[in-house]
């Protein structure tokens, strides 16, 4: 099941984005999140990245109750006779690298905001928050035209020069041919070989009418190298439908027109009873593959959603020492 989308898509009663030119959008979308994030992490990305770090530094002595096994240095441990383990350090650069859905599914928006557009915002608040001396971002759009690659800098220019791509970028006509996220997530890992965070933006929609998206094994892949976000963005048209009688329908992907007599009520509770069900596969063959899932939508806070999620994470990288440090 796609993004159904009305004879004129993403079509709202109120103001949009959209509505104003891309300069405008891009500063309404700065102020928006640095002011609702002022002071969460100060240009940190430890919220984003819990745990110890990955860096070696060095060896020390084993301390029994506290230290995990599986940090053994059995190098050390077998030159000196007695146990070592390995210490690490967080990363003082981080590459963080963004693959951005653009394609036509993301056309589509019956609140305040389309799909690409919210899409757009979580880009801009996790290059926000991973902003930070030395950190990169790169991304890959994937969008009506293939699959384009904007390589890792530094820099508040940077991020809304890929900003500005994302909210102006040519719309797909519908049924041409063009990669899907499966595809996209194989370029993606082939390109990048530093291990990093890894934001994958987009409403998973493609390839999740069965049981087992076709894209999972590639999220599954990326995950053991990197730190995976996946952030998925849904529109509430998308999980119901309203009761507003005949309704002319297009799927963005193929074109397809169909009428759909929305004053059947079974007809709306089995649209709902799938939406659910897609749902679901989505969120489960997210959690299999590792990475750790978002959902925004476009009726909701989305900076809200974001800043519980960097709190949570805060949360987590706090307890764990914590939890260590407990154990005697």
């Amino acid at each position: 099941m796609r993004s159904p989308s009305a004879a004129e898509p993403g079509s709202t009663g109120g103001a949009s984005l959209r509505q104003v030119t891309p300069d405008a959008r891009l500063r309404r979308l700065e102020l928006t999140i640095t002011r609702r994030l002022d002071g969460l992490l100060r240009g940190q990305y430890a919220g984003l990245l819990p745990g110890a770090g990955s860096e070696p530094a060095g060896s020390r002595e084993y301390r029994p109750g506290e230290d995990e096994v599986r940090r053994m240095d059995w190098a050390v441990t077998a030159r000196t006779t007695v146990p070592h383990v390995r210490e690490t350090v967080a990363d003082r650069e981080l590459s963080v690298w963004i693959l951005a859905d653009a394609s036509p599914s993301m056309d589509f928006g019956t609140v305040e905001l389309e799909k690409r557009e919210l899409a757009a915002g979580a880009v801009a608040a996790i290059g926000f928050l991973t902003a930070g001396a030395g950190n990169r971002l790169g991304a890959d759009i994937l969008g009506a035209d293939g699959i384009r690659r904007l390589p890792a800098r530094t820099g508040r220019t940077h991020l809304l020069g890929l900003l500005r791509i994302l909210l102006t970028g040519p719309r797909g006509a519908a049924g041409t041919h063009r990669p899907g996220l499966e595809g996209a997530l194989v370029n993606l890992r082939r390109a990048v070989r530093r291990s990093g965070l890894v934001v994958v933006v987009s409403d998973f929609l493609d390839g999740a009418d069965g049981e087992r998206p076709a894209w999972e094994p590639e999220l599954r892949r990326l995950s053991v190298r990197h730190q995976v976000i996946a952030i998925e963005v849904t529109d509430p048209r998308e999980l119901e439908l309203p009761n507003v009688g005949l309704l002319t329908v297009v799927d963005p992907e193929t074109g397809e027109r169909r009428e759909v007599p929305t004053a059947s009520r079974r007809l709306r509770e089995r649209f709902a009873a799938a939406a659910t069900e897609q749902r679901r596969v989505i969120r489960d063959a997210v959690r299999r593959s590792g990475a750790t899932h978002i959902t925004l939508r476009t009726d909701r806070d989305w900076v809200a959603d974001i800043v519980r999620h960097v709190y949570a994470q805060r949360r987590l990288a706090m307890a764990a020492p914590a939890r260590r440090g407990g154990v005697r």
